[in-house]
């Protein structure tokens, strides 16, 4: 029977946390689903590990060479056989009825190639936030829902890799960067949502669906320090992103680059560069500010405080999660 959603999932060198993932995949409450799982180059340990997994819906493709995040999910989109395809990071987690829910906001959608997204649970050493915080205004700029917060906290406007379902045939005209070290998601999303007929969509209910794992004390590409990477990303990029965005972004994902490595110089290069760039707003200001001289524990802290304080004020339960931290395997 041919599965009703293709699970992509690329992963090097991290058995534990990606059996984690898989779990997830396979804990689904809709069944007609295959997930593929591409290692990214030699990995006997991870192969090892996912040979214990009995279920006829893992699949597993090996690469013989290290191709890279992109280049893995490029891989699984060849290999899937549904008509939908959704991602799946190996140190993130699904609730059970993530892709019930998305698959059919994706089949009542009248574009021909939604890109469904959902809220998750950002989880860092400091707690658990509800990201993003809002789903895309009617013809908004899909940059400026990503790049343009309207405080001085981020997750107003995220579109996590993990959380996008969406069809093999957009994917297969519009594939992964395999160029791109970083921003790779980013950048597909920019690329994606410029083709007629395809829009970033939500499901009606607002309940997380996924789990982010943003701890920092792992290595990955997303917690390196190179400002000027981003830089020049954003600058390729000017075609794709209004200039409202273009600067928001140099104001704060450049900014938390150089602030995580501590470069100096960039704290007063970065202005400038926001107002070559683009057009910066007050709060892209402020932001740079509060990212350079609050710490980041500390902003972590007061974000996860206020979250809860709107939860409460709200009435919205924080649903349990698949694992709490004591539980899981990293």
């Amino acid at each position: 029977m041919t599965p009703r959603v293709s699970v992509i999932i690329p992963t090097v060198q991290r058995p534990q946390l990606v059996l984690r993932a898989i779990r997830g995949v396979l804990g689904q409450t809709m069944g007609e689903i295959e997930a593929i799982v591409v290692v990214d180059g030699p990995d006997p340990e991870t192969l090892e590990a996912l040979a214990s997994i009995g279920d006829p819906r893992l699949r597993v493709k090996a690469l013989p060479t290290r191709v890279g995040a992109s280049g893995a999910r490029n891989v699984g989109v060849s290999e899937a056989y549904s008509r939908w395809i959704a991602f799946l990071d190996d140190d993130d987690e699904w609730l059970p009825e993530k892709l019930e829910i998305q698959l059919r906001t994706a089949e009542q959608c009248p574009c021909p190639h939604p890109i469904v997204s959902c809220r998750f649970f950002a989880r860092s050493e400091e707690g658990d936030l509800v990201w993003p915080r809002r789903a895309p205004a009617t013809d908004e700029s899909v940059s400026e829902y990503l790049f343009c917060q309207h405080g001085l906290r981020a997750g107003d406007g995220i579109v996590l890799p993990s959380a996008v379902l969406t069809s093999k045939d957009l994917l297969l005209r519009i594939p992964f960067d395999e160029s791109l070290p970083r921003y790779n998601d980013v950048d597909w999303l920019l690329r994606a949502t410029a083709i007629a007929g395809t829009r970033i969509v939500f499901p009606p209910s607002a309940e997380p669906l996924a789990v982010w794992h943003m701890e920092t004390n792992r290595p990955r590409i997303s917690n390196t320090a190179d400002w000027r990477y981003t830089l020049d990303w954003i600058e390729a990029r000017r075609h794709l992103a209004t200039p409202r965005a273009r600067a928001s972004f140099v104001l704060t994902s450049t900014s938390s680059t150089a602030a995580r490595g501590g470069h100096w110089k960039a704290f007063w290069l970065l202005p400038w560069a926001a107002f070559a760039h683009g057009r910066p707003r007050p709060i892209d200001l402020l932001a740079h500010l509060s990212i350079w001289l609050v710490p980041a524990k500390m902003r972590s802290r007061l974000s996860v405080f206020l979250d809860s304080r709107r939860r409460d004020a709200h009435g919205e339960p924080l649903r349990p999660v698949v694992e709490t931290r004591e539980q899981s395997h990293d």
